[in-house]
């Protein structure tokens, strides 16, 4: 060695492998004879470290075997052998061709993450604990010299991590929600510890939570809820085998325990037998059953479990009443097997249902062609009617037709609101006969209306029946305006009837009766 001591200085945060320092031996030969082998010494902090050749400078390269800590220790000081990897016997006498040296390794601290006093922890909570009941807690601690304060969070990776909390200055694990062991048996998320003077020198630990059951449920038959019981059975045969099924985790030692409900206990039908262990069996107590008599049997069982707090449940047990063999095997249990003694084939149940069938369908079709009948009477009908209502739907007759209309509307549109009898079809009454007394001579035109108006009021078969809505208001609106001189306010003398001869042929007779030569009041019939 060119000098007997070698100083090295290597971080605390040196990864286990990595080189961490060189030193060198001379050797003046050439060839292999140059060639050099490096051991270390053993003695103190010489097994941290590990020394190997390299084949191309001759040097010692120091790698790291184990991890350095500089709160746990400061200084390592150890010895490397160098000696010639080949030595020729002819020199042995010559000298040891080996030499050492003193390396020693200074380790500088560095900030380091916090270091959590556990590699993982396991907790352990009662489903249905109350929302914020603290569970556990995570402890890490900043070990270099300048020992900072530690924070602690989760690692969220999923929904579940949301049923926990944790305390960011305590590292206290509580509970965020309830917890159900039927839905979710474990949990395990991650905690991160951050050193406050650095945040991002972070450490992770591994949380297992595991949630431990309540007795919340109560115990149940397991299937089958259905046995069936021969004809011929003899009093205590054993008819079924039943065991039980809880929800809940069942400890250790869980026994179920089975009975009958108190009010099947006296029926002398069926009874429950508890082995005792987590089965019981359903016997038989009377000597033989009958179909006939009743099919079914309905057994109610009581199931009981042993965690605290006891939990027991109510089962119904069916039991079917079947035909079997001398041997016990059961031939038939369906209700057709009950009528095949009677002397009832298959087939001849099949031929009653098939005639019951038809004759249901023939009274469908039956009652249907009456209602299609009905239907077209009635269409018929409602056709005739239609068509008597276009049939009488004509105008009035004019003037020289002095029955086609009620004067009398005209005059007084009210008429309509004080005679309830419709005028718009033909009514069933008898026509009533009129009497008419002649019209006295200078006899005044409004005393004759009137009088038409009164017996057209009373007689309900008047003609027009649906002419009333065309002349109830006529004139109005009209050039001509009102054909009466009833109600004028000038008196008859006054009026001029000219312009009735302008009107046509319709109106000469009114023309002549009102024009201003022939017109003479104390005439007019």
């Amino acid at each position: 060695f060119v000098t007997g001591i070698f100083h090295l200085k290597v971080p605390e945060t040196s990864h286990v492998g990595s080189a961490i320092g060189r030193i060198r031996a001379v050797d003046p030969d050439f060839g292999k004879n140059a060639e050099i082998e490096y051991n270390i010494v053993p003695g103190d902090g010489g097994n941290l470290f590990d020394i190997t050749t390299d084949e191309y400078t001759q040097e010692g390269v120091i790698k790291l075997k184990k991890p350095l800590d500089f709160e746990t220790k400061k200084a390592y000081t150890f010895k490397v052998e160098a000696s010639n990897l080949h030595l020729d016997h002819r020199f042995h006498s010559v000298g040891p061709f080996k030499d050492t040296a003193t390396v020693k390794i200074n380790v500088l601290d560095m900030d380091e993450p916090p270091v959590f006093s556990k590699p993982m922890y396991t907790m352990e909570v009662y489903e249905d604990t109350p929302v914020g009941t603290i569970i556990g807690a995570v402890t890490a601690q900043d070990l270099d010299a300048g020992s900072s304060s530690v924070r602690y969070f989760m690692d969220w990776k999923n929904d579940v991590d949301s049923y926990f909390t944790i305390d960011a200055t305590e590292g206290t694990i509580a509970t965020n929600e309830l917890l159900d062991r039927e839905s979710t048996a474990q949990y395990n998320f991650s905690i991160i510890a951050s050193k406050v003077s650095n945040p991002l020198l972070t450490s992770k630990v591994n949380v297992i939570i595991n949630v431990l059951d309540v007795n919340e449920f109560p115990p149940e038959i397991s299937v089958p809820y259905e046995t069936s019981v021969c004809e011929n059975a003899k009093p205590g045969q054993v008819i079924q085998t039943i065991t039980a099924a809880d929800k809940d985790l069942s400890p250790a030692g869980q026994r179920f325990s089975f009975k009958l409900s108190s009010e099947a206990s006296n029926k002398p039908n069926f009874t429950v037998h508890d082995y005792r262990n987590n089965t019981a069996g359903i016997e038989t107590r009377r000597n033989g059953y009958s179909r006939r008599q009743q099919e079914l049997y309905f057994l109610p069982v009581v199931i009981e479990d042993s965690s605290y707090p006891v939990q027991s449940s109510t089962n119904t047990l069916t039991i079917r009443v079947c035909r079997c063999d001398s041997d016990g095997t059961i031939q038939s249990c369906n209700v057709e097997a009950i009528f095949l003694p009677v002397g009832l084939s298959t087939g001849a149940l099949i031929a009653i249902l098939l005639c019951i069938v038809i004759l249901l369908v023939i009274v469908v079709l039956y009652v249907a062609l009456r209602r299609q009948k009905k239907k077209d009477t009635l269409m018929t009908s409602k056709e005739d009617i239609r068509d008597n209502v276009i049939h009488y739907d004509d105008e009035g007759g004019g003037e020289e037709d002095t029955q086609a209309f009620d004067i009398g509307a005209l005059r007084n549109p009210k008429v309509i609101e004080d005679n309830k009898i419709r005028r718009d079809i033909k009514p069933d009454t008898l026509r009533f006969t009129r009497h008419r007394p002649p019209a006295e001579d200078n006899t005044d035109i409004r005393d004759f209306i009137n009088q038409r108006l009164q017996e057209n009021d009373v007689d309900p078969s008047a003609p027009p029946y649906d002419s009333l809505a065309t002349y109830a208001y006529e004139g109005n609106g009209s050039v001509a305006e009102s054909l009466s001189s009833i109600d004028s306010l000038t008196t008859e003398a006054d009026q001029d009837y000219d312009y009735l001869s302008d009107w046509g042929p319709r109106f000469k007779i009114l023309a002549d009766m009102f024009g201003e030569e022939s017109y003479n009041p104390d005439k007019v019939t």
